[in-house]
């Protein structure tokens, strides 16, 4: 039997019809799609900036069915979650697309650091400093390890945030050197707290020869010994620092008064306290001088004619710096014609310049009666100025 061509010829334009209608009827839905994914982005986009969170979040989810393949609406959604305060919507996001074979090297990087400042956001610090570890070795690695180390200094690891610093310091992007020698300080008063003094002293030496400048290492070493009966050698620590930075004095002016008396060199410590007061007068400063029988010398018109007392030295400073601290100290051992009624003016007293002998961090105004290098508020270090609150 001969086979018949014509039913080909007439079937050929039949199929191409067919085919035709199918590719259009499959680039009508595509681009029905595509059209509805940017409309509801860029929706989304008009909420954020109308700052209409919760419209937005919506549209971005639609956006994200209707093109679960991009990454950008990925990471938008999870963004605004974070900044909501949905942080586990937001870990799922970002695990989500941490999930992903097809992930491109650059948006894995940008995705793990997101899921990091989720579980920081969240206060999950355990999990966020796994997920900053993973960070190593990538464009995020300076900004991994930053947050490390605020980690690290908030949970008082200090042998960690030792290490995390000295890289830092290593990749030249800031100096750290000081911070360093304070996690060598830290360090050092864990070991004395558990009663190991010779760690304290080895580690207190390395703070000293890695920030000789920095005022805390010198001030801790000369605590360190005095503590262990060598008053001579923590006045020379005190008195070298007190060429390096005078500015610093009232932070160490009572413990430079007992250096001086146990070593017996009063006459030296009153020279140098009294120098550094005239440079910069202050209640500590002062109150050293005065544990010392010195006093600073009595403006004329303040002169009474008489031998003065160390405790006209309130009256001396008065002259410097109008103070209700000195005034009060004065008055304590002051002598009035209705003495019965002394105690409770100067409970009075006492308890109104309470507030004035705080210290106060420069930073976030966090205000404490000790003197922090590490400020508890904020987490700063070095904020806090070394005078008194009514002293600023």
């Amino acid at each position: 039997m001969d086979f018949d061509f014509s039913w080909l010829l007439l079937s050929l334009p039949v199929a191409f019809v067919l085919g035709w209608l199918a590719s259009r009827f499959d680039l009508r839905q595509l681009k029905l799609d595509n059209r509805q994914a940017p409309k509801a982005y860029f929706r989304g986009l008009n909420f954020l900036l109308n700052e209409q969170q919760d419209q937005a979040i919506d549209a971005f989810i639609e956006a994200v069915q209707n093109d679960p393949d991009t990454q950008e609406l990925h990471f938008a959604l999870g963004n605004l979650f974070r900044r909501r305060g949905e942080y586990q919507r937001a870990v799922r996001v970002h695990e989500h697309l941490l999930g992903r074979g097809d992930l491109s090297r650059a948006d894995r990087e940008r995705a793990q650091h997101a899921l990091a400042q989720d579980f920081l956001r969240a206060g999950l610090l355990d999990r966020a400093e796994a997920a900053l570890q993973k960070l190593e070795g990538t464009r995020y690695e300076n900004e991994s390890r930053l947050a490390l180390l605020a980690i690290y200094e908030r949970s008082r690891e200090w042998a960690q945030a030792a290490a995390v610093a000295q890289k830092l310091d290593e990749a030249d992007q800031a100096s750290f050197t000081t911070r360093r020698a304070h996690h060598l300080c830290e360090q050092a008063a864990d070991q004395l707290a558990a009663g190991d003094t010779l760690a304290a002293d080895a580690l207190l030496q390395q703070a000293v020869a890695l920030a000789p400048e920095a005022p805390r290492p010198a001030i801790d070493s000369a605590v360190l010994l005095l503590r262990n009966g060598a008053a001579g050698e923590a006045f020379d620590v005190l008195a070298a620092l007190s060429e390096r930075a005078p500015l610093a004095l009232p932070i160490y002016a009572a413990t430079l008064q007992q250096a001086a008396v146990g070593a017996q060199r009063t006459g030296e410590a009153l020279a140098l306290l009294q120098r550094g007061y005239e440079q910069t007068p202050s209640i500590d400063v002062l109150e050293a001088i005065i544990a010392l029988g010195g006093m600073p010398a009595l403006p004329d018109d303040a002169s009474t004619g008489t031998v003065p007392e160390p405790r006209d030295g309130y009256i001396a400073h008065l002259a410097h710096q109008p103070s209700l601290v000195a005034a009060s100290r004065w008055l304590a051992s002051e002598t009035f014609a209705h003495e019965q009624f002394h105690p409770q003016v100067q409970r009075a007293l006492d308890q109104a310049t309470r507030p004035l002998m705080r210290y106060r961090c420069a930073a976030c105004g966090f205000e404490a009666h000790q003197y922090f290098w590490h400020c508890p508020g904020c987490q700063a270090w070095d904020s806090y100025p070394p005078r008194r609150v009514e002293e600023l």
